[in-house]
């Protein structure tokens, strides 16, 4: 168990384009704040900075909406451009009320819009688009990490791309996790004997989801800090993915 955790908002990362070297960028960030690269500790990045850097992102004006786009637009009073992008950027409609669509993405995960944002992005008629793999980004970004940190053997580290989604049963927002390098996403209770001696049976803490959470405390919304570092949390390091959060349609009463 870890006994006490530091969350440690990363700032000055500024804008970032495509093309552009998001793990040096971090890392000179993390320079100018005096702090290191150590062993253990966890970074957390908002998928909008992947996605600029990765060049997932798209004009409106590039985007000409099919007659579906349309009328779900103009059902919903919604920009028909941005509907043809959430469209194209979905495997399938799960449910469509309240001007909302909820999708599922190429990648499995059920969400809102497919992920398609366009708060924070500089011009009005961009839009932002999921990593197409979340977990390569964050795999890739935590070799970059450790190659500049110039440790050898390299800092054991983890770093986990955030996007924020609403849950069901729940009102609000929370940062989830939707890639992971370095830890294992899932805690597996099963089978252990608690206080009482009574034995789990169903408890799987998803650490990497209630990690994102807790770094967008120091993140926020609006205060251009889409980096933390999280400090002291003894987490499993492990190969599994962020996938691994995804669950099962056999078991997922929602789909």
């Amino acid at each position: 168990m870890s006994t006490e955790l530091r969350i440690i908002p990363i700032r000055g990362i500024g804008d970032i384009h495509p093309g552009d070297d998001l793990g040096l960028t971090i890392y000179e960030a993390l320079r100018k704040q005096d702090l290191q690269i150590e062993q253990g500790d966890i970074i957390v990045v908002t998928q909008k900075i992947v996605s600029k850097a990765e060049g997932r992102t798209i004009d409106l004006n590039d985007v000409q909406p099919s007659a579906f786009a349309s009328a779900i637009a103009e059902q919903y009073q919604k920009d028909a451009r941005h509907v043809e992008v959430v469209l194209q950027e979905s495997k399938r409609i799960v449910r469509m009320d309240h001007g909302v669509i909820i999708s599922e993405t190429k990648h499995g995960f059920i969400c809102a819009n497919a992920g398609v944002d366009e708060s924070n992005v500089n011009g009005a008629q961009l839009l932002t688009l999921l990593p197409i793999d979340s977990d390569l980004s964050a795999l890739a970004l935590k070799a970059n990490l450790q190659k500049l940190a110039g440790e050898n053997p390299p800092a054991e580290i983890a770093v986990i791309i955030s996007d924020t989604w609403g849950r069901p049963w729940r009102t609000g927002q929370v940062n989830m996790a939707i890639g992971v390098a370095g830890l294992e996403p899932l805690t597996d209770y099963r089978g252990q004997i608690d206080s009482y001696g009574y034995e789990l049976h169903a408890s799987i803490i998803a650490v990497a989801d209630e990690l994102a959470a807790a770094a967008e405390l120091v993140m926020g919304k609006i205060d251009q800090v889409p980096v933390a570092l999280i400090r002291g949390y003894k987490y499993i390091s492990g190969s599994s993915s962020g996938r691994a959060l995804i669950r099962d349609g056999a078991t997922d009463m929602f789909r």
